[in-house]
This record gives C-alpha cells, sequence and structure tokens, in this order.
C-alpha cells in the first residue's frame, strides 16, 4: 500500500489565524452547543421519528468533516508572506492566462480557504496539484506551458500576468 504525501497548502498568517480560530471555536464551544441541541432532541422522545435529533446528528457529521478538514489544513500549511512580485508563478499567485483557444483566465494559485469566506472576491482557485497548476508552476509571465485534459487533448496556455495575491 503506497502512501501519498499530504499536499501542502500556502497561507497567508491572516488566513492561518482565521482557519484556526474557526477550527478552536468549532472543536471547542460547536461542540458543545451540538452536544446540548442532541441531548435536549434525543430527551423529546421515540429517536426514529425525532427530525430535530436527526438534524442535529446531522450538523454535527458535517461539523466533524470540516474540524477533519481544518486540521488537515492547518498540519500541512506553509505560512508566510505573500510570494516575490517577481513575476514568477507559484502559490499564492493571482495569476492570468490566455488558453490556445484565445480565452483569458484570472484565478489564484493555490488554496481556496486562503481566499476565505470573504463574498466579495471572487476569484477561481486552482491547486498547484492540477495539471494546469503543475504545468505553469515555475513559469515567468510571457512563457508558455502545455498541460493534457483528462479527455487526453493537449492545452497550449500563455501567462500574462501573476502577482502576489491580496485579499
Amino acid at each position: 500500500m503506497t502512501q501519498t504525501s499530504p499536499t501542502v497548502s500556502w497561507l497567508t498568517q491572516e488566513a492561518y489565524d482565521r482557519l484556526k480560530a474557526e477550527l478552536d471555536q468549532l472543536s471547542g464551544e460547536g461542540r458543545q452547543e451540538l452536544a446540548h441541541k442532541i441531548e435536549t432532541a434525543r430527551e423529546e422522545g421515540d429517536l426514529r421519528e425525532n427530525a430535530g435529533y436527526h438534524a442535529a446528528k446531522e450538523e454535527q457529521g458535517k461539523q466533524e468533516a470540516r474540524i477533519r478538514q481544518l486540521k488537515q489544513l492547518l498540519e500541512n500549511a506553509q505560512v508566510g508572506e505573500a510570494p516575490a512580485d517577481d513575476g514568477i508563478v507559484e502559490p499564492g499567485m493571482r495569476v492570468t492566462v490566455r488558453f490556445s483557444d484565445g480565452e483569458e483566465s484570472t484565478f489564484m494559485l493555490g488554496s481556496r480557504e486562503v481566499v476565505g469566506m470573504d463574498d466579495s472576491v471572487e476569484l477561481d482557485v486552482y491547486s498547484p496539484q492540477s495539471p494546469l497548476g503543475k504545468a505553469i508552476s515555475g513559469k515567468r509571465v510571457g512563457e508558455r506551458a502545455s498541460y493534457v485534459l483528462p479527455s487526453g487533448k493537449s492545452v497550449d496556455v500563455d501567462v500574462l500576468d501573476a502577482i502576489p495575491f491580496v485579499s
């Protein structure tokens, strides 16, 4: 059985602190609140027909999944300043590319968690481990890269811009 290495995510100190606070809240006060909800619903009687109990248990499952996700993300995070503004594509950069069909796209290369919950930021996020992310990582503005789609089709992409992402 082969073991895959965890994905390292680049996070600003602000994003790390925000995610750590969410983890602390969910695993402390949040767990206590849900335990109370479940206990209160359990006291209402027959669990087979108790919608409040089932809803609380479902919420608990979602919360525990989020706690696991946050723990993994924070354990494998690379925390630091934004990458250098040197025009080289790397995690933490806002990248603009032009595909071979002429379409342009601007996105963040890195973790969705860096963009955070700010609804005013409308920016796609691509993983550095994605086919596009792997192809353009390390490229400079003006350079071309190629990658293969799951369909087997090869796509060329030109790096038009690469600047540090600032939320």
